[in-house]
Protein backbone atom coordinates (compact mmCIF):
# COMPACT_ATOMS: atom_id res chain seq x y z
CA UNK A 1 0.00 0.00 0.00
CA UNK A 2 1.45 3.36 -0.95
CA UNK A 3 0.91 6.43 1.16
CA UNK A 4 1.78 10.08 1.25
CA UNK A 5 2.73 12.13 4.28
CA UNK A 6 0.20 14.90 4.85
CA UNK A 7 0.52 18.13 6.88
CA UNK A 8 -0.50 16.77 10.27
CA UNK A 9 2.06 13.94 10.05
CA UNK A 10 -0.48 11.21 9.33
CA UNK A 11 -0.38 9.11 6.21
CA UNK A 12 -2.95 9.24 3.44
CA UNK A 13 -3.29 6.52 0.80
CA UNK A 14 -2.16 7.78 -2.60
CA UNK A 15 -3.16 4.66 -4.53
CA UNK A 16 -0.51 5.32 -7.17
CA UNK A 17 -1.61 8.85 -7.94
CA UNK A 18 0.72 11.76 -8.57
CA UNK A 19 1.54 14.13 -5.72
CA UNK A 20 -1.07 16.61 -7.02
CA UNK A 21 -3.80 13.93 -7.00
CA UNK A 22 -3.89 13.36 -10.77
CA UNK A 23 -3.95 9.84 -12.14
CA UNK A 24 -0.51 8.36 -12.74
CA UNK A 25 0.49 8.84 -16.41
CA UNK A 26 1.27 5.12 -16.73
CA UNK A 27 -2.31 4.27 -15.69
CA UNK A 28 -3.66 6.88 -18.11
CA UNK A 29 -1.58 5.43 -20.96
CA UNK A 30 -2.72 1.87 -20.23
CA UNK A 31 -6.33 3.08 -20.14
CA UNK A 32 -5.92 4.83 -23.48
CA UNK A 33 -4.57 1.63 -25.00
CA UNK A 34 -7.58 -0.31 -23.64
CA UNK A 35 -9.88 2.23 -25.26
CA UNK A 36 -7.94 2.14 -28.55
CA UNK A 37 -8.16 -1.64 -28.82
CA UNK A 38 -11.80 -1.75 -27.70
CA UNK A 39 -12.69 0.83 -30.34
CA UNK A 40 -10.73 -0.97 -33.06
CA UNK A 41 -12.69 -4.14 -32.28
CA UNK A 42 -15.98 -2.22 -32.35
CA UNK A 43 -16.84 -3.09 -28.74
CA UNK A 44 -18.86 -0.76 -26.58
CA UNK A 45 -17.81 -0.08 -22.99
CA UNK A 46 -20.92 -2.00 -21.95
CA UNK A 47 -19.93 -5.12 -23.97
CA UNK A 48 -16.38 -5.03 -22.64
CA UNK A 49 -17.74 -4.56 -19.13
CA UNK A 50 -20.05 -7.57 -19.58
CA UNK A 51 -17.12 -9.71 -20.74
CA UNK A 52 -15.17 -8.65 -17.65
CA UNK A 53 -18.13 -8.88 -15.26
CA UNK A 54 -18.02 -5.12 -14.67
CA UNK A 55 -20.21 -2.11 -15.31
CA UNK A 56 -19.51 0.22 -18.23
CA UNK A 57 -18.76 2.92 -15.62
CA UNK A 58 -15.86 0.82 -14.33
CA UNK A 59 -14.55 0.42 -17.89
CA UNK A 60 -14.80 4.22 -18.27
CA UNK A 61 -12.72 4.70 -15.12
CA UNK A 62 -10.08 2.27 -16.39
CA UNK A 63 -9.93 4.03 -19.75
CA UNK A 64 -9.45 7.44 -18.11
CA UNK A 65 -6.83 6.08 -15.73
CA UNK A 66 -9.01 7.13 -12.81
CA UNK A 67 -8.89 3.54 -11.52
CA UNK A 68 -5.79 1.41 -11.75
CA UNK A 69 -5.96 -1.90 -13.57
CA UNK A 70 -4.63 -4.80 -11.50
CA UNK A 71 -2.46 -7.53 -12.99
CA UNK A 72 -5.19 -10.17 -13.19
CA UNK A 73 -7.65 -7.70 -14.74
CA UNK A 74 -5.01 -6.62 -17.28
CA UNK A 75 -4.47 -10.26 -18.16
CA UNK A 76 -8.24 -10.67 -18.68
CA UNK A 77 -8.34 -7.53 -20.83
CA UNK A 78 -5.49 -8.83 -22.97
CA UNK A 79 -7.32 -12.12 -23.55
CA UNK A 80 -10.67 -10.47 -24.31
CA UNK A 81 -9.11 -7.84 -26.59
CA UNK A 82 -6.84 -10.47 -28.20
CA UNK A 83 -3.55 -8.68 -27.62
CA UNK A 84 -0.43 -9.46 -25.57
CA UNK A 85 -0.24 -7.69 -22.20
CA UNK A 86 2.72 -5.71 -23.57
CA UNK A 87 0.30 -4.01 -26.01
CA UNK A 88 -0.98 -1.83 -23.16
CA UNK A 89 2.52 -0.43 -22.59
CA UNK A 90 3.51 0.06 -26.24
CA UNK A 91 4.27 3.61 -27.39
CA UNK A 92 4.41 4.97 -23.83
CA UNK A 93 5.99 8.43 -23.63
CA UNK A 94 9.19 8.98 -21.68
CA UNK A 95 7.25 11.26 -19.31
CA UNK A 96 4.84 8.44 -18.47
CA UNK A 97 7.71 5.97 -18.00
CA UNK A 98 9.46 8.41 -15.68
CA UNK A 99 6.28 8.74 -13.61
CA UNK A 100 6.21 5.10 -12.60
CA UNK A 101 7.19 4.42 -8.97
CA UNK A 102 10.52 2.96 -10.11
CA UNK A 103 11.10 5.91 -12.44
CA UNK A 104 10.58 8.25 -9.53
CA UNK A 105 12.86 6.21 -7.24
CA UNK A 106 15.60 6.29 -9.86
CA UNK A 107 15.56 10.06 -10.28
CA UNK A 108 13.21 10.59 -13.13
CA UNK A 109 12.13 14.04 -14.23
CA UNK A 110 8.60 14.29 -12.84
CA UNK A 111 6.42 17.28 -13.67
CA UNK A 112 9.50 19.33 -14.58
CA UNK A 113 11.31 18.55 -11.31
CA UNK A 114 14.28 16.21 -11.09
CA UNK A 115 13.79 13.82 -8.22
CA UNK A 116 16.99 12.91 -6.39
CA UNK A 117 18.18 9.39 -7.17
CA UNK A 118 18.45 6.89 -4.32
CA UNK A 119 22.06 5.63 -4.49
CA UNK A 120 20.98 2.27 -3.07
CA UNK A 121 18.60 1.79 -6.02
CA UNK A 122 21.37 2.15 -8.60
CA UNK A 123 22.78 -0.91 -10.37
CA UNK A 124 26.27 0.53 -9.96
CA UNK A 125 25.91 0.42 -6.16
CA UNK A 126 24.76 -3.18 -6.18
CA UNK A 127 27.63 -4.21 -8.46
CA UNK A 128 30.14 -2.35 -6.29
CA UNK A 129 28.89 -4.05 -3.11
CA UNK A 130 28.98 -7.47 -4.80
CA UNK A 131 32.53 -6.89 -6.06
CA UNK A 132 33.60 -5.67 -2.62
CA UNK A 133 32.30 -8.80 -0.91
CA UNK A 134 33.86 -11.00 -3.62
CA UNK A 135 37.27 -9.93 -2.29
CA UNK A 136 38.22 -12.99 -0.23
CA UNK A 137 41.04 -11.46 1.82
CA UNK A 138 39.61 -9.30 4.66
CA UNK A 139 42.75 -7.14 4.83
CA UNK A 140 42.54 -6.30 1.12
CA UNK A 141 38.80 -5.65 1.47
CA UNK A 142 39.57 -3.21 4.33
CA UNK A 143 42.17 -1.42 2.16
CA UNK A 144 39.61 -1.03 -0.65
CA UNK A 145 37.15 0.37 1.91
CA UNK A 146 39.77 2.84 3.21
CA UNK A 147 40.65 3.86 -0.37
CA UNK A 148 36.99 4.51 -1.22
CA UNK A 149 36.54 6.63 1.91
CA UNK A 150 39.70 8.62 1.13
CA UNK A 151 38.62 9.20 -2.47
CA UNK A 152 35.13 10.30 -1.41
CA UNK A 153 36.77 12.87 0.88
CA UNK A 154 38.72 14.22 -2.08
CA UNK A 155 35.51 14.63 -4.05
CA UNK A 156 34.03 16.84 -1.31
CA UNK A 157 37.24 18.84 -0.70
CA UNK A 158 36.70 22.31 -2.26
CA UNK A 159 40.50 22.75 -2.57
CA UNK A 160 41.00 19.54 -4.53
CA UNK A 161 41.54 20.04 -8.28
CA UNK A 162 40.78 17.08 -10.51
CA UNK A 163 43.50 16.21 -12.99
Amino acid sequence: MSSTLVKNGSRQKSRGRCANGDANPVDVHVGQRVRLRRTLLGLSQEKLGDALGLTFQQVQKYERGANRIGASRLYDLARILDVPVSFFYDEMTEQAKDSSPVGIAHGANVMGQVVERDPLAKRETLELVRAYYDIADPSIRRRVYDLAKALSGLATDPHHVAA
